[in-house]
């Protein structure tokens, strides 16, 4: 009997997709670039942790109801975009418009407000397709993509919760005695919506792209302190979305082959699991683990005290550089995918 094939984990698989791919290279030039920029925001305080909780629609408390909050947002962060020809899914709330991962966060605290129990997994794991369409109601006539997914996502999650971790998604935390990485196993061992894997040439890869931002969500939000404190936080990665790897292009971090950028500029949508896409996503964690040393390297050479730093900060500022940049960095396409990890 054939032994089960070990799932290489992010920063490994990204390392191997790197070292194989073909339409996606790491640009070293362009990886010491971007390392310059974000030392000059680190090195003068204009990015750090607490980042994370001065987003508006994000929670503020460091409660056991936040991290339920936290959980719920990441069992639903995927796939937000629409086509370019159709009004996008826009979501009113206290006066402003949000869109993409900024919608479902209003999404999240508009039910609430409504007195909607949300983030009660005693509440979600047997939530109606109509209760949750309620939920999700657009500003426009474009609903949210991949509604049903949702719901069986919520359904799953409420019940694993209720069933193994006692209604709560702190349970899991405290089970894992501080270690990011057994949290990253539990999840994905326990809710089968957070495997995001792949096979690239002959062996299982893993992203774990929503798996590691609900960790990375809670560290941020804890600030590394109560159920946020993690001893091993550095071993997650970046978070391989669609809308990091635009901005490493546009940045010069990765590059595309002409073939990929033709095909990406026709929008084509690509399928999940399928070669491009692995590559672009497997390239995008590499190019973040070598801005990382860059980085570690300019931190050892500089007298000051030192700052805190992990492949966590680095995510989160090319994605907040997308948002702030959001006309300039158009002209690169994103890669088109339906998918329920991202």
């Amino acid at each position: 009997m054939m032994e089960k094939q070990a799932v290489l984990l992010p920063r490994d698989s990204g390392r191997l997709i790197a070292t194989k791919s073909e339409d996606v290279k790491v640009c070293p030039h362009g990886v010491k670039q971007v390392a310059k920029r974000i030392w000059n925001s680190l090195s003068q305080n204009e990015y750090s942790i607490k980042m994370w909780k001065q987003h508006e629609l994000h929670p503020k408390t460091m409660t056991k109801e936040t991290i339920d909050w936290i959980f719920v947002l990441d069992t639903l962060n995927f796939s937000f975009w629409t086509s370019s020809d159709i009004e996008p899914y826009l979501v009113h709330y206290k006066g402003k418009e949000h869109r993409g991962y900024w919608a479902l966060c209003a999404v999240i605290n508009r039910a609430l407000d409504e007195g909607i129990p949300i983030t009660s997994p005693s509440y979600y794991a047997s939530m109606t397709l109509e209760q949750l369409q309620y939920v999700f109601r657009s500003h426009t006539s474009t609903p949210i993509p991949l509604l049903e997914q949702r719901l069986k996502h919520l359904h799953e999650a409420g019940k694993v919760l209720q069933e193994k971790f006692r209604g709560s998604f702190v349970n899991c935390i405290i089970q894992c005695n501080g270690s990011a990485s057994e949290l990253l196993k539990l999840i994905t061992e326990n809710f089968s919506s957070y495997r995001d894997t792949a096979t690239y040439q002959n062996q299982t890869v893993s992203f774990y792209k929503r798996a590691q931002i609900l960790i990375a969500d809670i560290w941020a939000c804890f600030e590394g302190q109560s159920y946020g404190s993690f001893t091993d936080i550095n071993t997650l990665t970046m978070f391989a979305d669609y809308r990091v790897p635009q901005v490493l292009n546009y940045l010069k971090a990765i590059t595309y082959s002409d073939k990929l950028m033709e095909l990406l500029r026709s929008g084509r949508e690509l399928t999940q699991g399928e070669r491009l896409e692995v590559e672009i996503r497997g390239c995008s964690i590499w190019t973040v683990e070598l801005i990382r040393k860059e980085l570690e390297e300019l931190i050892a050479q500089d007298s000051a005290p030192k700052m805190l730093l992990n492949s966590i900060i680095i995510d989160f500022y090319l994605w907040d550089f997308a948002t702030e940049n959001w006309d300039d960095i158009q002209d690169i396409p994103i890669h088109r995918i339906r998918t329920q990890f991202y």
